[in-house]
């Protein structure tokens, strides 16, 4: 038994006649009655009685015209939930980010979200690039934006950009802080500064200390803490330098609150990645949301919203740490 046997069991019973449902279904009498038969035979029952006036179901035959009814109905239904759901996505979609990428892309997403897909419900969680990870792992986000490729089976990843890490210090001189005299400063020179940087655990001090080591030298790292929003604060306050994206840090820089330097020797930048499972189906919410993402991502970059950013860069020093 089919649906299109179902169909054409109602459509008999209600027209009660072979001949007029064969006209209303433009299907060969004959084969009308070859369906009839094939259910009847299945169930061991007889569902119509035929008479000189019509058709109608017997016992047995109402009760199959009621759930054929309800079968079909449902069917229906649910062709036009899924039709709704590709013509305009709905539910909610989780997605990843890292602190100092969340304060450039949060707001322009979720405005580009409600502006095109206002049923969808965008959720976003802020942490370090490594939590990110572990919670796209663990399914408790659907996307994530990371500083690293993400190589575990069951995760694809998609690298956008490279964003410039910089030198950054206090507008104005401090006492007993002496600031760099030009526009860039060698890598070597930037380690024996007094350095405010996050702590081991982090990918980006993970990243400096293995270029250090590369490099022959050491960070001279004063203090650690791991937040990016009292190191910057320390360094504004004249305690010592660090070392962040240079688009973390324009506000301050604009409003004369830090001053950044270019690092050379070698130019240090590390790999935007917008990474999603792969193992398992995505539901269209989360695939129109990962397309504009990808869309915002690339038009700040592309209208010089993203300072530092870019698709390369001279000597680049690329990294697969977290934030």
């Amino acid at each position: 038994m089919d649906l299109r046997q179902l169909r054409y069991f109602v459509a008999i019973v209600e027209q009660g006649s072979f001949s007029r449902a064969a006209q209303v279904l433009n299907v060969a009498q004959p084969a009308l009655s070859a369906h009839v038969r094939n259910m009847e035979a299945d169930l061991g029952m007889r569902l119509l009685f035929r008479s000189a006036q019509g058709v109608v179901p017997t016992e047995a035959g109402a009760t199959m015209l009621r759930n054929a009814r309800l079968i079909i109905d449902q069917v229906a239904t649910a062709e036009a939930e899924i039709r709704g759901h590709a013509a305009e996505p709905q539910g909610e979609v989780r997605i990843g980010i890292p602190g100092t990428i969340s304060q450039k892309l949060a707001v322009p997403l979720i405005l580009a979200v409600r502006t095109r897909y206002p049923g969808i419900k965008l959720r976003i969680a802020e942490a370090m690039s490594g939590f990110v990870l572990d919670w796209l792992r663990a399914g408790h986000v659907d996307l994530a934006i990371l500083y690293m490729p993400a190589v575990d089976r069951g995760l694809a990843s998609e690298r956008l950009f490279v964003e410039e890490l910089c030198l950054l210090g206090p507008a104005r001189p401090k006492t007993g802080l002496r600031t760099p005299g030009g526009p860039s400063v060698d890598f070597s020179a930037v380690a024996e500064l007094p350095l405010i940087l996050p702590g081991q655990a982090h990918g980006l001090r993970q990243m400096l200390e293995r270029l250090a080591v590369a490099r022959n030298v050491t960070l001279n790292s004063e203090l650690d803490v791991d937040s990016y929003a009292a190191i910057k604060d320390l360094v504004a306050r004249g305690l010592g330098f660090s070392i962040l994206p240079l688009h973390a840090v324009a506000s301050e820089v604009t409003a004369e609150r830090l001053r950044c330097w270019s690092i050379v020797d070698p130019v240090i930048q590390r790999e935007v990645h917008l990474v999603r499972p792969s193992d398992r189906p995505v539901p269209r919410a989360v695939s129109v949301v990962e397309s504009l993402c990808r869309e915002v991502l690339l038009s700040l970059v592309a209208e010089g919203a993203w300072d530092g950013a870019g698709n390369v860069a001279p000597e680049k020093v690329s990294t697969t740490s977290a934030e």
